[in-house]
């Protein structure tokens, strides 16, 4: 039974706006870069409650419509301030099936908190945060919830890959009351939020107690699947009797640099660092078997979030030296503040303003060391941001043990490339109405990274969502024989 919570009375206005934002406990910087637990520590009730009640409960409320998947933000906030834990998770759950997750890693100061209206003077309410506490008491206290779900429709529907739009697309058809199965390429669901994000900003047995609950819900997840290598699209369809199909399969290529010497050992991407460090859990070498070599001395190339949780792992790890070279300044890092300042805490050595042009090595195959060349900022490029430009004779070299590349990735090609008809773009992005999510092929939509490119947790749940809403229509047409199954060409070799 649940500890019964007592809620706190409702300010005025004019006080509730005077009451300060609540900071989040987080591990001690010189403590946490010596393990892999979480770092922040979460809201306790009373902070929570007392956090609750600097919402405004705005009657046009704007945090709304700047959430990707449309939580009734307020509601769940006033059941809060009310103490109904419960009550406020359900309220979420209506619309987002993955709270503990979102509550963690979704940047909300770009989207819900940064249209919440006490921040036009004061501080936003820490929204994010509070969903992430109700997500947590859920959990503290052995409890787990899913929707109601409408009566079985009859129709199967196939979802490839089990990252947040894969996840998302798949709770809101079983909602729908179709069965769903997800096929997912690694031995363990949950894509990125398993094998990209690292053990010390999202828990992997929180992500398994999200996924639990989806399969609470009758999603069947079949792991060890790979679309486009055990079977394709066509023969979901087909052989399968599949009724329509989602691809999620996120952006999975890694980008590299062009430059001499990435062939070397000790070079690696984002995705193998970090996939091997969390799905493969090196970091506990070892007890399991798949060490990670650093050496003394690691470069990270590239200042976005992969990046983030490229250098404060490897710190992790025991590098005494980690640095970020980066071709811009801070100002122009596409990070999340608070991770760029979780890592400026963990001594990571910021070179900004740093371009590697070559990697050096020995005649053995080994990185030795990275040649940097310094930067200026010239005019705004196509991105809005200045464009760095080379300062002649500003080259200068720094002895690195392992490099790790981590500036962005492209489309995953396995399942576009084993289906005929399927329209992508230049960049190998499948092409989706922006409305339904479907692609050229009738009956198969598709949405998250393998659509926009690498992005956010919460832009690819709300694509996610917006294709299952495309497919329950498709599914309704289907049933009133408005459309026929579509019958998909094998690929050829």
């Amino acid at each position: 039974m649940a500890d019964e919570i007592r809620g706190v009375p409702e300010l005025p206005k004019a006080q509730r706006m005077k009451v300060p934002r609540h900071p989040m406990a987080t591990q001690e910087p010189l403590a946490r870069i010596k393990n892999f637990a979480e770092v922040a520590l979460g809201y306790s009730p009373e902070f929570a409650l007392e956090e609750a009640q600097r919402c405004l409960q705005c009657a046009n409320p704007p945090c709304v419509k700047g959430c990707p998947v449309g939580i009734d933000i307020p509601a769940f906030v006033q059941l809060i301030r009310e103490g109904d834990f419960e009550g406020s998770l359900a309220k979420i759950k209506e619309t987002n099936t993955l709270p503990a997750i979102c509550g963690r890693v979704c940047p909300q100061e770009e989207q819900c908190e940064v249209v919440c209206v006490m921040a036009k003077k004061y501080q936003p309410v820490a929204i994010g945060r509070l969903e992430r506490f109700v997500a947590d008491w859920e959990r503290d206290h052995g409890l787990s919830s899913t929707p109601q779900l409408a009566p079985p429709s009859g129709h199967k529907v196939a979802v490839v890959g089990s990252g947040p739009a894969g996840l998302a697309c798949a709770a809101e058809l079983a909602r729908f009351g179709h069965q769903v199965t997800i096929f997912e390429a690694l031995h363990k669901p949950g894509g990125v939020l398993v094998y990209g994000i690292p053990q010390f900003r999202l828990p992997k047995e929180i992500v398994m107690f999200e996924i639990e609950n989806l399969t609470r819900m009758g999603v069947e997840i079949r792991p060890d699947f790979v679309i486009g290598k055990t079977t394709t699209v066509h023969e979901l369809f087909g052989e399968y009797g599949y009724d329509a199909a989602f691809l999620g399969t996120g952006a999975g290529l890694p980008y590299f640099l062009g430059i001499p010497g990435e062939n070397y050992i000790g070079v690696l991407s984002a995705n193998e660092f970090l996939t091997r460090v969390n799905l493969m859990k090196a970091y506990d070498f070892p007890r399991m078997d798949t060490p990670v070599r650093t050496g003394r001395r690691v470069a990270v190339v590239g200042s976005g979030n992969v990046a983030m949780d490229c250098l404060r792992t490897a710190k992790r790890l025991g590098a005494e030296e980690v640095i970020c070279v980066y071709r811009r300044t801070r100002n122009e890092s596409p990070a999340r503040r608070e991770e760029l300042e979780h890592a400026e805490e963990e001594a990571i050595d910021f070179r900004w303003l740093s371009a590697p042009v070559a990697i050096l090595g020995n005649n053995e195959g080994f990185v030795t060391g990275l040649r940097i060349q310094r930067m200026e900022l010239g005019e705004p490029d196509a991105s809005g941001r200045r464009r760095p430009v080379p300062i002649e004779g500003s080259e200068y070299e720094i002895a690195i043990d392992t490099i790790v590349i981590a500036i962005g990735q492209g489309p995953n090609p396995l399942a576009t490339r084993s289906t005929p008809g399927l329209e992508l773009n230049r960049h190998g992005n499948i092409v989706a109405d922006k409305e339904t999510m479907a692609t050229s092929i009738p009956g198969v939509f598709a949405g998250g990274d393998i659509v926009t490119g690498a992005a956010t947790v919460i832009l690819a749940m709300g694509a996610g969502k917006q294709a299952a809403l495309g497919i329950h229509a498709w599914l309704d047409r289907l049933a009133k024989g408005e459309v026929a199954k579509p019958v998909l060409a094998a690929a050829t070799s």
